[in-house]
């Protein structure tokens, strides 16, 4: 299902340093898979996709299809992070690029996202577009206080709430079990309720709800994405140096360690990928830059970025390295064809698919960065579907929490984003804030 190859690095580095950090990552291995490591309170993503309950699933898919029912085109998701990155990769994935511009009926809602920002005008248009639409909403918080979300749901709410005779059948809550803001609000207002598992964290939830849920009700095959992370989850238990995840988290500690290659770019070659990105960038970001420590995570998608940041990545300062996601057979066929003016000059191309050409400048731009001094990893797919992206996302994961505990760091807090939200919130004069608002007053 998913292919590694390391042979990009292979001028950069020595056998016995690759052998030096296959042993540590081996010993990472063992620590994740023990359960004794730092953070291990937030382990439980690691059995989910064997552990996920058909009842959930089929909880998930009685949403969609209640909301169906209703004739419900639009839904709205709100969270904000963990709490929407991974919906978003896979429904952008899954989905035909022009899908919301084709006319005539669809098989699904359109899935739209709010409350990853704080722009008025984005919000603004987000009711613009409610307005005219037949519309629901899932609303993903474990604390139901966070600014971002709470902000987007209190708003979306009232709409909902001014414009259905029943919200309640319109608004599912993602929250925790027992406690917090949302989930008292859930239970006052009747709404149906699914759980944030307390030992995921929001970066690794995915496969939880918060992930499944929206991706079930955009009209995608969550069946076939727990699969395909099944049996990447038991690919990925054998402990051997042949671990698609040991070979990963090893590389990329040596790169940094040894060669000071602090910047990591994950490099996509379609356009749906994009938010795989995205959702990568928090994951490795959040799970390693801690402690004076970490690889920067950093994402293009070529070939469009090759004319924007190629520049800088063949001359520029060589602190990077390039993690490229390869997708090995595209899901549909164009080919070019022949002209006889040959204005552009590529009848040469004529017959040939335009895949083919996208291969060719894939394998031109590898070529060309190694030799300007930037190791390749090559992370390899099939094609895109549902079950293979459900094994993408264990591995990214799986490797992560192996990647930290060779950089020697917890995988599983961030203990770093609290300090801009202590300084918002006395920045808008939260009550309980009023000793940091004065001292925030002064430094300005």
């Amino acid at each position: 299902m998913i292919k590694i190859d390391v042979k990009g690095c292979s001028t950069f580095v020595t056998p016995e340093q690759s052998k030096k950090y296959t042993d540590k990552a081996l010993e990472a291995f063992d620590v994740l898979v023990s359960g004794e490591g730092a953070g291990n309170d937030f382990l439980g993503w690691k059995h989910l996709p064997s552990e996920t309950p058909e009842s959930l699933l089929a909880d998930c898919e009685s949403v969609r299809d209640g909301w169906k029912a209703l004739g419900v085109d639009l839904v709205i998701v709100i969270g904000i992070g963990g709490s929407y990155l991974g919906a978003r990769c896979a429904i952008e994935a899954l989905s035909g690029n022009f899908d919301k511009l084709l006319k005539g009926p669809k098989a699904a809602p359109d899935v739209v996202f709010a409350g990853n920002n704080l722009s008025e005008e984005y919000l603004a248009e987000l009711m613009d577009l409610a307005a005219q639409r037949n519309t629901a909403c899932i609303v993903i918080s474990k604390s139901g206080t966070t600014t971002e979300p709470a902000v987007a749901f209190r708003i979306v709410k009232e709409f909902i709430e001014k414009n259905y005779p029943n919200p309640a059948e319109r608004i599912v809550a993602i929250t925790d079990k027992s406690r917090g803001a949302l989930k008292t609000l859930a239970t006052q207002e009747g709404y149906r309720t699914f759980v944030v598992p307390d030992d995921v964290g929001g970066r690794f939830s995915v496969l939880t709800p918060v992930g499944l849920l929206p991706i079930v009700v955009a009209g995608f095959d969550i069946r076939a994405m727990i699969d395909g992370a099944k049996e990447m989850e038991q690919k990925l238990a054998v402990k051997s140096a042949d671990n698609a995840a040991v070979q990963y988290a090893a590389i990329r500690n040596l790169l940094y360690t040894e060669l000071g290659k602090k910047v990591e770019i994950m490099v996509t070659y379609n356009p749906k990928f994009q938010y795989l990105g995205e959702w990568w960038k928090q994951l490795y970001g959040e799970s390693e830059g801690k402690d004076g420590k970490g690889i920067f995570p950093a994402s293009v998608n070529n070939t469009a970025d090759l004319h924007s940041m190629g520049q800088f990545i063949q001359e520029g300062d060589r602190v990077m390295f390039e993690t490229v996601v390869n997708i090995e057979k595209a899901n549909r066929s164009v080919v070019i064809g022949r002209d006889e003016q040959n204005l552009d000059q590529l009848n040469f191309l004529a017959g040939k698919h335009v895949e083919h050409c996208g291969s060719m400048a894939q394998l031109g731009t590898k070529l060309a960065h190694i030799d300007g001094g930037v190791p390749q990893i090559e992370v390899s797919i099939d094609h895109i579907d549902s079950r293979i992206l459900g094994g993408l996302f264990y591995f990214f994961e799986f490797a992560c929490g192996i990647s930290a505990y060779t950089l020697g760091v917890n995988p599983f807090n961030q203990p770093g984003v609290e300090a801009y939200k202590k300084n918002m919130f006395a920045l808008l004069e939260k009550p309980g804030y009023e000793e940091q608002t004065k001292e925030i007053r002064k430094r300005l």
